[in-house]
C-alpha cells in the first residue's frame, strides 16, 4: 500500500530533495483519480468558485462551499494529504474568527490542513491556528483574494517583501508555503531561505514542489489559461465530442440499442 502523506511527510521530502506534487480537487470522482495516481497533496482551493461555480474571482466563495467540496474530496482520498483553502473574509477579521472558521472546516471535513493567504500580516493568525493544533499552509506572492488591491493578476517582483513574507510564515509554524506568480530566481531564493517546503505555481522549477489547478491542466476550463499552465490532456474537447455523439445517436435512433435495453 502506498504511504499515507501528512505534513511531516512533506518536510521529509524537502530534506531528501524529493519534489512534491499538489493538484486542486473539488469532488469525489476526481479526488479518487488524483489519489490513485500518486499525487502527494490535494488542494481544495477556493479556485472552485471560478472553475466550478463560474464566479469571476474567488472572493464570493463561502466557508459552507469549502466544507461541501472538502467533504467530497476527503471521502475520495485514502493516502494523499488534503488541504482546504480558508475563503476570503473567513480569517482576516480577527484571530478568534480565524480559529472558529478553520476549526469548523477541519472538524466538518476531516481534512489534514488549511491554507491561507498572506505573509507578515498573517503571521500571528498562522501562529494562533498552529498553537491549537491546526496545520497551516501559507501562500505568498500573487494572492488571489487580494486581487483588487494588487490591481489584477500580476507577477509579484518585490524581492525584499517576498523574503520577509516567507520568513514570517515559516516562523509562525506553517508546514508549507505556496509561492504564486513570482520570478523563478526569487522563488528559488525563498526556497533556499526557509526550512519548510515551498510549492510553486508560476514560480519556476526551484521550488520544492509544484501545484496546478486541475481544470487548467486538463483543459476543462476555457475562460482563460495562465501562461504558466501546461495542459496534460484536452478533456474539454473530448467531452464535447462525446456529448455530440450521444446527441446524434439519440436523435437518429441508434441509442439505446438492444444491448442497452431490458427484455
Amino acid at each position: 500500500m502506498a504511504k499515507i502523506v501528512n505534513t511531516t511527510t512533506l518536510a521529509a521530502m524537502k530534506r531528501a530533495g524529493e519534489k512534491i506534487t499538489m493538484v486542486t480537487g473539488y469532488d469525489y470522482p476526481f479526488a479518487r483519480l488524483l489519489d490513485q495516481s500518486g499525487i502527494d497533496t490535494i488542494l481544495v482551493g477556493d479556485s472552485v468558485g471560478v472553475v466550478v461555480a463560474g464566479y469571476k474571482d474567488t472572493l464570493p466563495v463561502t466557508v459552507d462551499e469549502m466544507i461541501y467540496h472538502g467533504r467530497a474530496v476527503v471521502r475520495g482520498t485514502e493516502r494523499a494529504l488534503v488541504i482546504i483553502d480558508l475563503p476570503f473574509m473567513s480569517y482576516q477579521i480577527s484571530i478568534e474568527d480565524a480559529k472558529l472558521q478553520a476549526g469548523r472546516i477541519m472538524k466538518e471535513t476531516g481534512a489534514g490542513a488549511v491554507k491561507l493567504e498572506g505573509g507578515v500580516t498573517m503571521q500571528e493568525t498562522i501562529r494562533a491556528l498552529v498553537d491549537i493544533g491546526i496545520p497551516v499552509c501559507g501562500h505568498i506572492g500573487l494572492t488571489p483574494q487580494a486581487v483588487n488591491q494588487l490591481g489584477g493578476f500580476k507577477v509579484q517582483r518585490e524581492k525584499d517583501r517576498l523574503l520577509k513574507d516567507a520568513a514570517a510564515v515559516a516562523a509562525a509554524g506553517a508546514f508549507a508555503l505556496v509561492i504564486e506568480c513570482v520570478p523563478s530566481e526569487i522563488a528559488s531564493e525563498i526556497s533556499r531561505s526557509v526550512e519548510i517546503p515551498t510549492i510553486g505555481i508560476g514560480a519556476g522549477s526551484g521550488c520544492d514542489g509544484q501545484v496546478l489547478v486541475l481544470h487548467d491542466m486538463l483543459s476543462l476550463f476555457d475562460r482563460f489559461r495562465p501562461s504558466f499552465v501546461k495542459q496534460y490532456a484536452h478533456l474539454g474537447e473530448e467531452t464535447k465530442k462525446a456529448m455530440a455523439e450521444f446527441s446524434r445517436e439519440v436523435k437518429s435512433g441508434i441509442f439505446p440499442g438492444p444491448e442497452h435495453s431490458f427484455k
